[in-house]
């Protein structure tokens, strides 16, 4: 079996071992487990089941990741992102009206069109036109906003007046998020090399057993109580503010077996005995019938195309996705499994998939081929069905060493190799790495630090050295951010 593994993923060839994969894979699954819980609960917010949505995106997400493995042969995982989640919810949902059932079929319409397009050369010559060093400007942005992530949801650095600031260092998760992340830097730069490799497994181990204990005994002296589904602390200090530790699977009755509430969103709900198919055709109608449903359809494939084509830009120079010239590797392979997610998530009751940002964390772990995706995808199967022994690790705190690390391993080692000495590629570099982190959108600041860039450049008199598909790109984005400040007004 082993040598099976080894020659159809070419493990040997690509100078990997087993070990490195399957620890790879492990621990990106670790890395971005959180996808599960953040995903349904934002889907939730627009009427669809939690517990319905967490399984089919866990089911979603290693459909497509077993394709990627298995016919790309790419250590990138894929899994709901979180750009068009929240799109959905709270822009067609919450700001337009549509119910969740229009919003899904709008998904899906989107979604085949998408899969046209990424069909086609269109993605391959957007990615093939964008120069190295804005190559490297999207790699950095992109590890700086993973960061950015994990130390937010870890509650390391907080919202308030100052529009963020450090947290609460009181807040129990915080400690424990901060003392892995620093833990884990620590071990990063060991002498000890098994340990150095390690690092990030090892924190994020520290972070959940320290967590678990800390949660289990607040749970016994009432300092954390259980209030409509969400852990609150009840101490003077705390009071009322929403808990960011894991909590053990036995204490917490939000953790279930089985796939509970999946026929309440699969087929956009047509299993379920509220809805029929009169409705399922009502709400058709509803939305080829609406002028702002097009311009939704159009935002939506905009969204898809800059948030899916940023990531794996972003990923691919580690995976070997795009060589060192720039160019894609078996182009029709690395897109086909977000492609195809896009077709199918609609229809299966999630958003829409991406590739992950947090593969970096099993590449930087040594793994280099499919093989690593399969692992990770067997995990998200697993999770659908035996979520509570996944569920320590979905905290902020837990996956707060893994973020944050790999984020930092992200950003320096691509930039440092952007050409400072180009001063409109500096400025972009800063330009895309700010909005990006402020508008909380990796697809947000590439689209602004690209415009600025095509701006900078044409006022420098270096008009030649832009591509068309440069222009055109910028164009687009023009477009998608004058469709999605319009389509609330048009609601």
């Amino acid at each position: 079996m082993k040598k099976f593994i080894d020659k159809f993923f070419h493990i040997s060839e690509k100078k990997s071992t087993l070990k490195s994969e399957i620890i790879g894979g492990l621990i990106t699954f670790i890395a971005m487990c959180y996808i599960l819980p953040v995903n349904a609960s934002i889907l939730s917010a627009m009427g669809m089941s939690k517990l319905g949505v967490f399984a089919m995106t866990a089911l979603v997400g290693a459909f497509v990741t077993f394709i990627m493995g298995i016919v790309a042969n790419y250590p990138v995982v894929l899994s709901a992102g979180m750009g068009l989640n929240a799109y959905l919810a709270y822009t067609l949902c919450l700001g337009s009206d549509y119910n969740w059932h229009q919003a899904m079929i709008l998904l899906t319409i989107s979604g085949l069109l998408f899969l046209i397009l990424s069909l086609t050369p269109v993605r391959k010559i957007i990615i093939e036109a964008i120069p190295k060093d804005l190559k490297l400007i999207i790699s950095s942005a992109l590890g700086a906003f993973i960061c950015f992530v994990g130390l937010r949801n870890s509650g390391i650095i907080a919202g308030g007046s100052t529009l963020v600031e450090l947290g609460n260092l009181l807040n129990p998760s915080t400690i424990i998020a901060l003392v892995a992340v620093l833990i884990c830097f620590g071990l990063m730069f060991s002498k000890n090399k098994i340990v150095s490799t390690l690092a990030i497994p090892l924190a994020i181990v520290i972070a959940a057993v320290a967590g678990v204990i800390t949660s289990s005994i607040m749970i016994n002296n009432g300092g954390l109580v259980l209030v409509d589904g969400v852990w609150i602390y009840t101490s003077d200090s705390l009071k009322n503010l929403a808990c960011n530790l894991p909590i053990a699977p036995w204490k917490d009755p939000n953790v279930t077996w089985g796939m509970n509430g999946v026929k309440d969103v699969l087929f956009f709900g047509l299993l379920n005995d509220g809805y029929n198919g009169d409705k399922f055709v009502s709400d058709i109608g509803m939305v080829f019938s609406t002028p702002t449903s097009y311009v939704a359809i159009f935002s939506l494939i905009f969204v898809n195309l800059f948030d899916t084509t940023a990531t794996l830009l972003a990923v691919g120079r580690n995976t070997g996705i795009i060589d060192e010239n720039g160019k894609m590797q078996n182009y029709q392979k690395a897109v086909l499994a977000d492609a195809v997610g896009a077709a199918v998530c609609g229809p299966l009751g999630t958003s829409t998939v991406t590739s992950f940002a947090e593969s970096n964390v099993g590449v930087e772990m040594g793994a280099k081929t499919g093989f690593a995706a399969v692992v990770a995808g067997f995990m998200f199967l697993l999770s659908a069905f035996i979520y509570p022994v996944f569920s320590i690790f979905t905290a902020g705190s837990v996956t707060a060493p893994a973020l944050v690390c790999v984020g930092a391993m992200i950003f320096v080692g691509n930039f440092k190799d952007i050409d400072f000495n180009d001063r409109v590629v500096s400025f972009t570099g800063f330009i895309t790495v700010i909005f990006s982190l402020l508008t909380y959108s990796i697809a947000s600041g590439i689209g602004i630090g690209l415009i600025a860039y095509i701006i900078m450049m044409m006022f420098a008199g270096r008009r030649e050295e832009i591509s068309l598909p440069i222009y055109i790109v910028g164009a687009l984005f023009v477009v998608s951010f004058t469709l999605s400040a319009i389509m609330p007004l048009l609601g």
